[in-house]
């Protein structure tokens, strides 16, 4: 087995980021949803710079207004993650993309994105588990409707909530009523920082919200008074080195701090937060760290340990994906 064969767990994928180019063009067909903007004359996805990106994002959702077509989205994104190894994935969704943060409607996209979760782990192999995410530049009162829709559904499927968007529009504790009362309800928690919003925001999150994890937050490699608060706290980042390197923040894998945040003794895992818009997946990702840093099939497998450890996911879900792990 090759290091890019290896069984993985994958912490930070956004549902929608991970469509598939042919799944979104084939729906807007089937709709007669002109889209033909946000594509490249291949197929893939258009954007300029990470702005730019959030709004072809977007208006790749256009096309997806229904339970039915999410159901169909998350048997397309799980095939693919399962043809790439992943055994465990959580997946961040949404309520402003699922019913517009209605809970009622909400509850009805969940029942279908979870239908499809069941077929595919029958059919692939593949466990998934739901993180709800706020969207930050839509607004803190936005965001304490997708806090509600999340406690209110909160359990073993539901098990984190979190915040994406873009850094730059408020601040991490603007949002801090939404996380208590994800906390409140039983939910772990993680946000977005540390990508484009440098180390401070790194600091917010941890001490604003209170999140176990960070997505990115390797920023934070800016601050080593930060990266030892990181290992006292016990937070997990979740980096997406190929999401870094194609939106700029690395000219190349090997210019990517994973290494050294490791290297420190902060718990890193790895992920391709919206993989077709960043053309990677989660086998190019161990392809290219492998590359990058001669890491092995025992890094890798360290690596998958702390993503293990730090999965939302209840303690007999963590047992089966771990002996599903030792026995590939």
């Amino acid at each position: 087995m090759t290091v890019a064969d290896q069984p993985k767990i994958e912490l930070h994928l956004h549902h929608e980021g991970a469509a598939p180019p042919a799944f979104i063009r084939q729906l807007a067909h089937e709709k007669r949803v002109d889209l033909s903007g946000i594509f490249k004359p291949d197929g893939s996805y258009d954007f300029r710079d990470f702005a730019h990106f959030l709004s072809v994002y977007e208006a790749a959702c256009e096309v997806l207004k229904s339970p039915e077509d999410f159901r169909r989205l998350t048997l397309a994104i799980l095939e693919e993650s399962a043809a790439n190894g992943v055994a465990y994935s959580e997946t961040f969704l949404s309520p402003d993309f699922c019913g517009g943060g209605d809970l009622h409607a909400w509850k009805d996209y969940l029942t279908a994105i979870q239908d499809a979760a069941d077929e595919a782990e029958r059919k692939f192999g593949i466990t998934l588990r739901g993180v709800v995410t706020c969207v930050r530049h839509f607004g803190p009162e936005q965001a304490k409707r997708s806090a509600h829709c999340a406690a209110e559904t909160a359990g073993n499927w539901i098990t984190g909530f979190g915040m994406g968007g873009n850094e730059s529009v408020g601040t991490q504790g603007d949002f801090k009523w939404s996380f208590e009362c994800a906390r409140e309800a039983g939910l772990q928690l993680t946000t977005h920082a540390g990508e484009f919003g440098g180390p401070d925001s790194v600091r917010d999150a941890i001490r604003d919200l209170g999140v176990e994890r960070v997505g990115h937050g390797v920023r934070a490699i800016e601050d080593p008074d930060l990266v030892h608060e990181l290992i006292d706290r016990d937070i997990t980042l979740e980096v997406c080195p190929g999401s870094n390197v194609v939106l700029g923040l690395f000219p190349d894998f090997a210019a990517h701090p994973i290494a050294k945040l490791r290297d420190a003794g902060v718990n890193v895992t790895v992920s391709t937060d919206d993989p077709p818009f960043f053309h990677t997946t989660m086998r190019r990702e161990y392809e290219m760290l492998g590359a990058a840093f001669g890491w092995q099939a025992e890094d890798f497998a360290a690596l998958n340990v702390t993503a293990l450890n730090a999965a939302f996911c209840d303690e007999e879900t963590r047992a089966r994906v771990k002996k599903r792990l030792e026995t590939s």
